[in-house]
């Protein structure tokens, strides 16, 4: 197993939260951190660390990206006009992996990369198989006819485990999404509080 993989593990007892709202977390039978020393007493977190907890919480719950891709991303959303933070959400919930997730044809982030690694998506009608391509509005993302069987697939579509959020229409019958619009963060389904405010601090000092 990867150490990404395995990764998605530890986030959830790391944080104390289950960051991606999955009945099987960990964290619902032990809401401690991992480790020997995880049942102390929790000390008092400087602004820092709480910078830095917001960063590895929203840079995690996107499949664990890396360091480099994040920072990238920040930048970006840095250079454009508006709301800093509104842009670093609205440019990793454009991601393609994320749009794959967000419309139910796979269970986890972790899987969508793995998903759009190998081939199993299409952009407008062209396979493509970069993560962290950027879908745009109006933009239809599609699974490959060949790969519609999948179990992985059958079973994320059929699970009621989460919602598609309203700035993706889905259409099931075709395994197919548009991607509406770029969100604000209110619109964003995330199962605990996501702070990118903290994460430009982070960033910005």
């Amino acid at each position: 197993m990867s150490k990404r993989q395995a990764s998605k593990y530890k986030l959830d007892r790391r944080m104390g939260e289950n960051i991606w709202g999955r009945p099987k977390s960990p964290i619902n039978n032990r809401a401690y951190g991992p480790g020997q020393h995880g049942q102390r007493r929790k000390q008092k977190v400087s602004d820092f660390g709480l910078q830095l907890r917001a960063k590895q919480k929203l840079k995690g719950y996107y499949g664990n990206l890396t360091e480099k891709q994040f920072s990238k991303t920040y930048d970006e959303a840095d250079r454009r006009k508006g709301n800093t933070a509104e842009n670093l959400i609205g440019l990793l919930e454009s991601r393609l992996d994320a749009i794959v997730y967000r419309s139910k044809f796979v269970p986890t982030p972790f899987a969508a990369r793995q998903f759009v690694n190998h081939g199993h998506v299409m952009v407008n009608g062209k396979r493509v198989n970069i993560p962290s391509y950027r879908v745009k509005p109006g933009d239809v993302v599609q699974v490959r006819e060949r790969s519609r069987n999948m179990a992985l697939v059958l079973e994320a579509l059929q699970s009621s485990e989460r919602d598609t959020p309203d700035y993706i229409t889905v259409d099931a019958k075709a395994m197919s999404a548009t991607y509406v619009r770029i969100p604000e963060l209110a619109e964003v389904p995330y199962p605990v509080k996501m702070e990118p405010n903290l994460v430009i601090e982070f960033y910005a000092s």
